[in-house]
C-alpha cells in the first residue's frame, strides 16, 4: 500500500505551530480551525513515519526529529515563497523572512544599522537575527537553519561554507579609567605582559585570534577571566578583575568617565565576513539583504 503523500499545507502548519508552540493559535494565524490544525500535523506525522510535536494539556513542543526538520524547512519554504512572489509577476522578490546569525560583537556593533537600514529599505523583508556564538553561528549556516551569517572570518577554510569579506577590524584594550595603561594613544602586546586579561572565551571567533597573536609576540598572556560576552567583559574590568582585549565593534564603552578603550597594533586584528553555504542560492530576499550588508560595510564602515 502506497505511503501517504506530505503536502505542502502540512508543512506549513508544522511551522506555524513551532512558531506560536499551540494548535489554537497557529490556526489563527494560518486561517484554519484547531481540529484542522491537528489533522494537518498527525497526516505528516503518519506521512513521514516520525513523531514530530509533544502535546501536553498547556503546552506544544516539538521533538528532536520536529526540530531537525524545521530549521530547514524554515529555509526551503521561504525561498520556495519568494520564487512563487517573482513569478507572480508582482514585484514581491523582495518579500519574505530572512533567517541570519551574527556573533556577538558583530550583533551589537553593525545589526543595528544593517536592520534600520534594511527596514527603510526592503520594508516587506522580516530578518529575524539570531545573536549567537561563532561556533553556534557556523553550525546554523552548516545545518541550513539561517539563511547565512556574519561572522569572524574564518582562518581555517570550511569546505561547506564560502565567505565574502566585509572590513578588516583592529582591537581595543579596554581597562580601568585610572590604569597605567589608560593614558596611551597605541599599545602593543609586550605592553600587557603581566597584567590580568579579561578574554572572551573559546566559543568566540575572536579568541583564537587573540591567542595567536600573543604566541607570535612571544607574549605570556595571563588570562584571569573567560567570559562569553564583550558586556559581561566591561563589569568584570570595572570591577578591577583585570583589563580586556576587545574587537572594536564592541564599542562604545557602557560608561566612559569608568573606562578607556586604547587602540592595540595592527599585530592583532580580524576580518569581519557574509558566510553562507557552499553551492547553495540564497532566497531573492535573503540575497538583498546580503546585498545590502555588503554595500553597507563598503560604504559606512
Amino acid at each position: 500500500m502506497p505511503s501517504p503523500h506530505v503536502t505542502l499545507r502540512q508543512l506549513r502548519v508544522l511551522l506555524a505551530v513551532a512558531e506560536h508552540g499551540g494548535f489554537g493559535r497557529a490556526g489563527g494565524d494560518i486561517g484554519l480551525s484547531q481540529p484542522a490544525v491537528s489533522q494537518a500535523i498527525r497526516g505528516l506525522e503518519a506521512a513521514l513515519g516520525l513523531k514530530l510535536l509533544d502535546r501536553t494539556t498547556r503546552e506544544v513542543l516539538l521533538t528532536a526529529a520536529g526540530q531537525a526538520l524545521v530549521g530547514p524547512l524554515r529555509r526551503l519554504l521561504g525561498e520556495l515563497d519568494g520564487v512563487l512572489d517573482e513569478a507572480r509577476g508582482s514585484g514581491a522578490a523582495a518579500r519574505g523572512i530572512v533567517h541570519v546569525a551574527s556573533a556577538p560583537t558583530i550583533s551589537g556593533g553593525l545589526m543595528p544599522q544593517v536592520l534600520a537600514a534594511a527596514r527603510l529599505r526592503y520594508p516587506d523583508i522580516q530578518v529575524r537575527l539570531s545573536d549567537q556564538a561563532q561556533q553556534l553561528a557556523i553550525e546554523g549556516v552548516h545545518e541550513g537553519a539561517v539563511d547565512f551569517a556574519v561572522l569572524v572570518g574564518m582562518e581555517d577554510e570550511d569546505p561547506l561554507i564560502e565567505q565574502q569579506a566585509l572590513f578588516d577590524e583592529r582591537f581595543v584594550l579596554v581597562c580601568p579609567a585610572g590604569h597605567a595603561l589608560a593614558g596611551r594613544k597605541l599599545l602593543k602586546l609586550a605592553d600587557l605582559a603581566g597584567w590580568p586579561l579579561v578574554l572572551l572565551d573559546h566559543s568566540s571567533g575572536s579568541r583564537p585570534l587573540i591567542d595567536r597573536a600573543f604566541a607570535r609576540t612571544g607574549v605570556v598572556a595571563q588570562v584571569a577571566i573567560d567570559v562569553g560576552h564583550p558586556a559581561t567583559a566591561f563589569r568584570m574590568v570595572q570591577a578591577g578583575l583585570g583589563v580586556s582585549v576587545l574587537p572594536a565593534l564592541s564599542l562604545p564603552l557602557p560608561d566612559a568617565r569608568a573606562l578607556r578603550a586604547v587602540p592595540l597594533e595592527a599585530a592583532l586584528g580580524r576580518q569581519v565576513v557574509l558566510a553562507r553555504r557552499r553551492q547553495r542560492s540564497l532566497s531573492p530576499a535573503a540575497q538583498r539583504l546580503w546585498d545590502l550588508i555588503a554595500s553597507l560595510a563598503a560604504t559606512s564602515l
